[in-house]
């Protein structure tokens, strides 16, 4: 394509940044004709590949049909079939869905909800949300607030919503210098400082706590561990307290269940999601809400949920989620992401194995976090200002593929990681050629470093 005058504000201004023209499976195609292995599925979202034709043809037919109806006035046969597949797929009492046209709104819409709840119930003083320290939940000044991302926050901070924060359970850089046998042996340090800070704040003020059960990009991959969700879920009943799991990056399949939650068998009240339930193929989130908080909002707030956006269940956006969701399951998905994580975790421990800027791996399904340290015995991170995680994505492109390179995930400033994701449908074969331009690019960002830094 010829360059002329550049209209577009980009995400970075100093950057040029490849056109894609064509995408089909786990690649992405440039004009000029390179070929990238989509190792990060764009942001964790292509859950399903590129150029699924199922899911192109259900949001052409639905376009034809009708493009837009305004849901304060209509809906559409697919707002109700999508709807009712997820109630199916997700837990226990989780029978309602409201949708966006992301997580970020998702979980805005998630914490709207719970002050909603409370104060129409009569406990108009609840109202503060808790979050977690190195977690994301979005871009939106309330999703902005609960989140802990320090980068994304900093510039905004007079504008944020005062907002209390816990640290994430970070086992192996435990914030409380506790190793997980002593957490086990008496109290879990992490759920401590949450009740400690809810009775600090007083449980009559707080609303929410939102939480990924997975901590996906601030920390790469972070399994938290056993027991800690279910003690988390005890404490939001013991203090009225509503339950936002945020399953924007884990929903849908990521972890090799339909939800991350499945894993520690805990059901929240309200269920946050996006990116996979239409593989990113259309703008589309939301959540699922529990049918106590829906016989509240009957019951005390005459069915009304005062909220709502333009593009809330949009039909071509829906209908790109109703044939995502099918896929699914017609082609039994999550199967392949079970199969396909056990050989892709094995092939990255070779890796760890022979390059010594490899630290932890961890993660589940096709949800995988890979830390890169400068000395792997002791865990010392590089340099914030290194940039590492993003240099070694840099070298990765030029190779043929592309990671999502995160940093900060140990308080913030420190740690850097790459988070590995690719489309849940690739295959061994592919995964082969992912983990050699990934060993291939280690190879070559260790040469540049071995001359800088003392790397052990």
């Amino acid at each position: 394509m010829a360059q002329g005058k550049d209209y577009v504000f980009h995400r970075d201004l100093t950057k040029t940044y490849p056109i894609i023209t064509r995408a089909e499976g786990v690649y992405l195609y440039e004009e000029s004709g390179k070929r990238y292995l989509d190792a990060s599925s764009g942001a964790i979202a292509v859950n399903l590949g590129h150029g699924v034709d199922e899911i192109v043809y259900a949001m052409a037919k639905q376009a034809k049909d009708a493009a837009f109806v305004h849901t304060l006035r209509f809906e559409t046969h697919v707002l109700h079939e999508l709807s009712r597949e997820i109630a199916e797929l997700a837990p226990g009492s989780l029978n309602r869905v409201f949708y966006t046209t992301g997580g970020s709104e998702a979980n805005e819409s998630a914490m709207k909800l719970a002050r909603q709840y409370h104060r129409d119930r009569g406990n108009a003083e609840k109202w503060i949300v808790i979050g977690r320290w190195q977690a994301y939940h979005g871009n939106t000044i309330g999703s902005l607030s609960a989140g802990g991302d320090i980068k994304r926050r900093k510039p905004f901070t007079p504008m944020l919503l005062p907002y209390e924060h816990v640290p994430s359970p970070h086992c192996s850089r435990c914030p409380y210098g506790k190793t997980l046998q002593q957490c086990q042996a008496t109290s879990m340090a992490c759920v401590d400082a949450l009740e400690r800070l809810i009775l600090e704040i007083g449980p009559e003020f707080v609303s929410a706590f939102i939480c990924e059960p997975i901590v996906g990009s601030q920390q790469g991959a972070v399994v938290p561990p056993e027991g800690y969700l279910r003690q988390v879920r005890e404490l939001c009943n013991r203090y009225d307290i509503i339950l936002i799991i945020d399953e924007v990056m884990c929903g849908f399949g990521r972890t090799g269940k339909h939800f991350a939650v499945e894993h520690f068998a805990i059901e929240p009240d309200i269920l946050t999601f996006g990116k996979g339930v239409s593989s990113g193929y259309a703008p589309l989130g939301g959540m699922i809400v529990s049918d106590r908080i829906v016989q509240s909002l009957i019951e005390n707030s005459g069915g009304k949920f005062t909220h709502g956006y333009t593009y809330s269940g949009h039909p071509v956006s829906v209908a790109a989620g109703l044939a995502a969701v099918r896929y699914y399951k017609e082609k039994d998905v999550l199967a392949n992401c079970q199969q396909q994580s056990a050989y892709l975790f094995e092939q990255l421990e070779l890796l760890r194995a022979k390059h010594r800027i490899v630290g932890e791996i961890r993660g589940k399904g096709l949800l995988i976090g890979f830390e890169l340290v400068m000395d792997r015995e002791r865990g010392t991170p590089f340099p914030p200002k290194a940039g590492i995680a993003d240099r070694l994505n840099q070298i990765a492109m030029e190779q043929g593929a592309v990671f999502y390179p995160g940093s900060g995930g140990i308080d913030g400033e420190q740690g850097e990681h790459l988070l590995i994701g690719p489309p849940l449908t690739i295959n061994q074969g592919e995964i082969k050629e992912l983990v050699a331009i990934l060993d291939h690019s280690l190879t070559l960002l260790e040469t540049e470093l071995f001359s800088v830094y003392p790397i052990n």
